[in-house]
This record gives C-alpha cells, sequence and structure tokens, in this order.
C-alpha cells in the first residue's frame, strides 16, 4: 500500500510529510485489533501506553478514525491553552 496524500506535519508544515496507508488490521470477536509491530516500533507505542481516538463523523456513521499517543494530546492540549490560562489567571 503506497497511498500517498500530502497533510501537515504533526509540529510543522513539513513538505515531506504525507499520510501514508501501512498495513490492514483485523477486528476479532471481541471487537478488539492488533496493532502490528513494525507500526508500534515505528510509531514508539509501548504497552501500556494509552491512544486517544478521533473521527470524522457524517451524520451517525463514523468514516474515518485516527489515533493519537495521550501524552503528545495532553502536549498539544498544554501548548494551545498555556497562553490563555496565563491570561485569565493573571
Amino acid at each position: 500500500m503506497d497511498t500517498k496524500v500530502k497533510t501537515k506535519c504533526c509540529d510543522t508544515q513539513c513538505e515531506e510529510c504525507h499520510l501514508t496507508a501501512f498495513s490492514l488490521v483485523s477486528i476479532d470477536d471481541r471487537g478488539q485489533m492488533v496493532l502490528p509491530k513494525e507500526i508500534r516500533d515505528k510509531a514508539n507505542i509501548f504497552p501500556g501506553d494509552k491512544l486517544a481516538v478521533f473521527g470524522v463523523q457524517c451524520g451517525e456513521e463514523i468514516c474515518c478514525i485516527t489515533m493519537i499517543k495521550a501524552g503528545e494530546l495532553e502536549e498539544m492540549a498544554r501548548d494551545k491553552l498555556s497562553p490563555v490560562l496565563k491570561q485569565v489567571c493573571h
């Protein structure tokens, strides 16, 4: 799978960053899936890590999902909210 779509980098508007389909995963009877080791290794995801799941919702259906490590989500929120909180608290 070499589908590549230009998108913004997590940190900057890097021209080399792109959306890539890495693999297909299956959902078992209990609703669980396995994230392949190669992807976990490249994304530095380890046992016990938490992932936040986001989706694009069209009406009642979610048509696209993505995951981000919870720690990175907290860091992004802190970076965005810190200036606002400083103004409110002082």
